[in-house]
């Protein structure tokens, strides 16, 4: 591939033992790698120059990084941004969502995924007709970032919230059988209790009433999502 074809890959990292590996590794999977190791150079460079794509930490010298993030969407930058942090709490990923992330890491991380994720935020800008959000009521998914959207605000869902809602959500209207939402939502192989999908689901129910649509069970089948039909609650 010839360079000029290459993504131009902004990293913004401060860890003087990672920051050096990872540009070298993304450079050999195929990016142009440029760096920055603070916050007011990663601001600069972002405003200055062109990139395809940045990745950027959130614990940074001089200017955090969500700072700099909200900065640059402030200044109508629209440069796709993962954020890659050790901070992994849903309030902190909630925030960086908010302030214009595309894409949300936690360290520590595998590089395999983080250039999938890479490769997915560039896909969204270059594929015009190809959907990747879905959406019914006042909600909407993301199924690249795997991000669950109420009225345009990120969600503040558990992994497995999360996951049952993205299964349903494939086919807005359909039943999802009860074998397919267990795959989905404990794919992590973590024993659980027999009644564990049912759990998920009142919890999620609850943090999706308000937006237009109700999480339907259907007694010996699975669930299903539809929009709230008028003289429901």
């Amino acid at each position: 591939m010839e360079a000029k074809d290459k993504p131009r890959l902004l990293l913004v990292e401060d860890d003087p033992a990672l920051a050096p590996a990872l540009a070298l590794a993304l450079s050999r999977r195929g990016f142009t790698m440029a760096q920055a190791t603070d916050g007011a150079t990663a601001f600069a460079r972002a405003s200055s120059e062109k990139f395809s794509v940045i990745v950027l930490d959130l614990s940074l010298p001089e200017q955090d990084g969500l700072e700099v993030l909200k900065k640059l969407r402030e200044a109508g930058k629209s440069t796709p941004i993962i954020v890659l942090t050790a901070r992994s709490s849903i309030g902190d990923r909630v925030q960086g969502l908010k302030a214009g992330a595309d894409d949300y890491m936690t360290k520590p991380f595998d590089i395999d995924e983080l250039e999938a994720r890479i490769h997915a935020v560039l896909r969204r800008g270059t594929v015009v007709a190809e959907t990747t959000n879905s959406g019914l009521g006042g909600l909407s998914v993301d199924r690249n970032s795997h991000v669950c959207y109420g009225d345009g605000e990120p969600l503040e869902l558990s992994t497995r919230e999360s996951a049952l809602l993205l299964a349903v959500m494939e086919r807005p209207g359909h039943a999802v059988t009860r074998d397919r939402l267990w795959q989905a939502v404990f794919s992590d192989g973590r024993e659980a209790q027999p009644d564990a999908i049912e759990v998920v689901a009142y919890r999620l129910r609850k943090k999706i009433s308000t937006f237009g649509v109700e999480l339907v069970a259907l007694r010996g089948v699975g669930y299903l999502i539809r929009e709230k039909r008028v003289g429901d609650d």
